[in-house]
């Protein structure tokens, strides 16, 4: 299985916290660590899931948490003209323009996410699937 993924910041805040969609996210975690799924994530999914994590569970257990998950998850983003066709797209949600485009830029395969209304305004090039439905087509 050589799927290239990127993970919005719900799946991993829903796999850190055991939310509603715990088992879908920890299936997908577990794709990555043991099956061949390459995943990513960017700076900013990176900034934002330790900002909630931290209000939950305190600053040093979440570094333990996001070195862990840095282990077999990369970082990229994006140059300044791919941040501005983010921003001047269709989605209204600023953040999710960032980082979907972000993963159209690296060409991945999929975008993983919750988000509904993200999946709304995704591009047929790049699918946005909820760890579900990703589960199910793997």
């Amino acid at each position: 299985m050589a799927a290239e993924i990127f993970l919005d910041a719900n799946v991993l805040v829903d796999y850190a916290l055991r939310r509603e969609h715990f088992d879908d996210a920890s299936a997908v975690i577990d794709l990555i660590v043991n099956h061949g799924v390459k995943g990513y994530i960017s700076s900013s999914v990176l900034h934002i899931t330790g900002y909630w994590l931290t209000k939950d569970r305190g600053s040093d257990k979440v570094k333990e948490f996001l070195l862990l998950l840095l282990n077999d998850i990369e970082v990229i983003d994006i140059p300044h003209e791919i941040a501005v066709l983010a921003v001047s797209s269709q989605f209204k949600d600023i953040e999710d323009a960032i980082q979907y485009y972000t993963a159209l830029h690296h060409k991945l395969d999929y975008f993983i996410s919750n988000d509904r209304r993200l999946k709304k305004d995704s591009l047929p090039l790049l699918p946005v699937l909820t760890p579900k439905e990703f589960l199910a087509s793997v």
